[in-house]
């Protein structure tokens, strides 16, 4: 058995361990380079050709012995053979390592072809690739069904699906859609894990139809279909939406869903994973050093997936195994980032202490974490301050580092709070419901807060399963003792929070239906519900209710079947109690009963009063089916008031530089309610997602406006499902009325275009954004001589019909 001796042994030879490499050849340290294929970077070799490669995070400097800079694959690839030819790097391929033994200083490493190696140190640089996530249902190994490409342009004619909402499943549906009807399935309702430049492409994609794009949908199973199928497809995907079940018929599906660790070869190692999750990562320490003293852990394998992360961690712990002391490429960033936390010395140490302080970060490399605190902000707000507003619509997410906030449980009296200290973190629930902040929120002494982005915080919840968890079971709680349970301690919150669940539902699907045997509580976490009742064998809309309330509880209190037919207004999520639990709790507490047992009759009066009245159920209805059930605010128009005059209109474009963002006359009717395509400013505004700029935000009392960094993408627009969004000139002149035209020649003649031709006018996204910057409100509704036209929440609004 032959056997070789080196400092280093170093573990695959993708961009980590081929920079590692690099660097012990530079500075003439013994090492290898064991590689299992048959070429270094096997899972950049396997990208599809041409494909361009990024190097992000744009902000973090490279360190490295190798070049990397944004390009083609192939152009990296021979970038990188290059580098380790130039340093004389002892590269080893097809040496696939089948174990690991032995202790620092000696470590012994059996290779599959019998031989065996022995180094001082080993750095396992093996990354994620060959352990694919699979699709999780049955027909997943199908043929017809895979899980790489490696060439789109083998590809052509055929109706494709990708699956995924990462970099491999963007850059593999934009490939094949040049050949291709291509169809990209996203779990989510975003891109929230995508690189810039991807999520630009992916954006433009669906933009202009390049491809289809399916948000919240999921497999549901794969079926062969049999020969002579129209179309000549082979494969049928079921998969579930927000509207409902449905199918694709298709000739091939592309699973890109990521990777998971080969937690069974690394444990065997002896290295310790810090949970059971399937996702988890081993730990390691600042030096890259797992809990096996001498065996180092970098890259993907380590938490961190992006090239340029990889290749700085591959030259910096050859300068750590060497005794010599170097900062990681993002210290100086984080250090600045730091600097209000006193007492603190080093960025080693700032990460230890806010994983330390705060639990929720437990489960968090230290690697995790330190990208997690690039994207957030340390605050150090004065006692008193107020941090979050009572009914703001902003929606980061704080976490308490040190101190403690006060939360006001009565928005009139500033007296009545309860402390939330240090460790506990608040804002999931508006980040989860998109409705209002729930309570005033104010600093106490010596507050010191992490506050994290709305797209960072959701790309954390997505990739750690823990701090998904975590973050449920604190909305749980806190919905629970909120909106039904104030007198109830947590503690014993929790044991019912444990028993309760997540359910979701598609547009009209029912959350229960009148007759049925009475089991379980709904809290409605987002979304929104209908109400109805069986009227002459006729569903009877009585009730419209938001994300914030509940239903249920009227079988609960009577031990009768329910007595309504309780349904989606959009795709909703709720928290289902149990209802033995409930009613467990009821005993102990007997104001909880009196509460509900309130609240339940006054329901049942409105909805009387409303089954008395058939236009307000009609009209409950009319309006649900106009978007407003995931509105927070609506105009509308009283056409018996209505003079149409267009003043609101009028008033409208001289408020937005000559345009207008409401159109009056289109839009639909019921009885006297005119609904004109106006912005709904949604709870979760579908015109936010995927803005490549980022310029479409949320005041804080609730408008959604589009900012100045407006590219004129064109995104928002197609997103939005209300057609409010248009691409306009800013600054184009006024649109005059006819009777301005014909009586006194103001401006260009209607129709006509008001500007030359061959002019250089870049168009942006344009809506309302409900006179956000006037005083008064609204112009529209200010310039109504008669008082038709109102912006008023829909609750408010249905209340006022019933």
């Amino acid at each position: 058995m032959s056997q070789a001796r080196v400092k280093i042994a170093i573990v695959g030879a993708g961009p980590g361990g081929l920079s590692a490499a690099a660097r012990a050849a530079e500075t003439r340290t013994s090492h290898v380079l064991l590689e299992a294929s048959t070429q270094l970077a096997n899972t950049i070799f396997r990208y599809q050709k041409g494909k361009h490669v990024m190097a992000e995070p744009a902000a973090l400097p490279l360190r490295a012995s190798v070049p990397f800079e944004a390009g083609t694959r192939e152009r990296i690839l021979a970038g990188w053979l290059d580098g380790v030819q130039h340093h004389g790097a002892n590269l080893r391929c097809g040496a696939a390592v089948s174990e690991i033994t032995g202790q620092h200083g000696d470590f012994r490493l059996r290779i599959a072809d019998g031989s065996e190696v022995r180094a001082e140190a080993v750095v396992l640089a093996i990354g994620l690739q060959g352990n694919v996530r699979k699709l999780d249902v049955p027909g997943e190994d199908l043929p017809g069904v895979q899980y790489q490409l490696d060439d789109p342009g083998e590809y052509r004619d055929e109706t494709i699906v990708v699956i995924g909402a990462g970099d491999a499943a963007i850059e593999n549906a934009l490939a094949l859609a040049a050949h291709n009807s291509v169809i990209i399935l996203n779990r989510r309702d975003e891109f929230a894990r995508a690189k810039e430049g991807n999520l630009k492409g992916i954006l433009r994609a669906i933009d202009t139809r390049l491809l289809e794009c399916l948000y919240g949908a999921s497999p549901i199973a794969v079926e062969t279909l049999p020969a002579g199928t129209p179309g000549g497809h082979r494969l049928r995907l079921r998969m579930k939406t927000r509207e409902g079940e449905t199918e694709v018929l298709c000739d091939r599906i592309i699973g890109r869903l990521g990777a998971l660790p080969p937690r069974s070869f690394v444990e065997s190692c002896g290295i310790v994973f810090p949970s059971e999750d399937p996702s988890a990562v081993p730990a390691v320490s600042p030096r890259y050093e797992s809990n096996v003293p001498g065996l180092y852990v970098i890259g993907a394998l380590a938490g961190y997936p992006l090239i340029k992360q990889c290749i700085n961690q591959g030259y910096e712990v050859v300068e750590f195994i060497c005794g010599r002391e170097v900062a990681p490429a993002d210290e100086g960033l984080l250090r600045t980032k730091f600097a209000p936390i006193p007492g603190l010395t080093s960025v080693n140490q700032a990460i230890e202490y806010i994983q330390r302080s705060i639990p929720l970060f437990a489960g968090l490399t230290p690697l995790q974490l330190r990208e997690f605190l690039l994207d957030s902000d340390i605050r150090t707000p004065a006692a008193g301050e107020v941090v979050v507003q009572y009914n703001d619509y902003t929606n980061t997410f704080f976490s308490i580092l040190r101190g403690q906030v006060d939360i006001r449980l009565d928005p009139e009296d500033a007296t009545n709070t309860v402390a939330l200290g240090a460790g506990k973190f608040f804002g999931e629930m508006s980040l989860i419901s998109g409705r209002r902040r729930a309570a005033t929120i104010t600093a106490g002494r010596n507050c010191i807060l992490i506050e994290t982005p709305r797209r960072s915080m959701n790309k954390l919840i997505q990739s750690v399963d823990a701090v998904r968890r975590t973050i449920d079971e604190a909305f749980l709680v806190r919905a629970i003792k909120m909106q039904i349970a104030p007198e109830v301690p947590d503690d014993e919150l929790i044991e019912v929070a444990h028993t309760a669940s997540i359910r979701q539902f598609a547009p009209g699907e029912a959350l229960f239906n009148e007759g049925e045997p009475g089991d379980s509580l709904h809290l409605i976490r987002s979304g929104s519900v209908t109400i109805a009742h069986e009227v002459g064998g006729r569903e009877i809309v009585t009730a419209y209710l938001p994300s914030g309330n509940y239903v249920g509880e009227l079988a609960l209190l009577t031990d009768s079947p329910r007595t309504a037919t309780v349904r989606a207004a959009v795709a909703t999520e709720t928290i289902r109690l149990h209802g033995t639990v409930f009613k467990v709790l009821m005993s102990v507490y007997p104001e909880l009963e009196a509460k509900l047992k309130e609240k339940a009759q006054k329901r049942l009066r409105d909805s009387a009063r409303t089954r008395g009245g058939g236009g307000a159920s009609n009209m409950i209805e009319f309006l649900v089916e106009q978007g407003v059930g995931e509105a927070t605010d609506v105009l509308l128009i009283d056409e018996t008031l209505c003079v149409h005059c267009d003043n609101c209109e009028k008033a409208c474009a001289d408020t937005h530089d000559g345009t207008s963002l409401l159109d009056r006359e289109a839009g639909p009717s019921y009885a006297s309610v005119h609904v004109p395509t106006s912005c709904r400013h949604c709870e979760h505004p579908h015109c936010m997602k995927d803005c490549p700029p980022d310029a479409i935000h949320r005041t804080p009392d609730g408008e959604v406006y589009i900012a100045d960094n407006c590219i004129g993408c064109g995104n928002c627009q197609q997103n939005c499902p209300y057609g409010v969004i248009q691409m306009a000139v800013k600054g184009q002149r006024k649109k005059p009325s006819l009777w301005q035209w014909l009586l006194f020649g103001n401006g260009d003649a209607p129709g006509t275009d008001a500007h030359p031709a061959g002019a250089d006018l870049a168009k942006k996204a344009v809506k309302c954004d409900m006179c956000k910057d006037q005083r008064g409100g609204p112009a529209c509704v200010r310039a109504c001589p008669t008082g038709a036209a109102i912006r008023v929440s829909p609750q408010d609004f249905m209340a006022l019909r019933r």
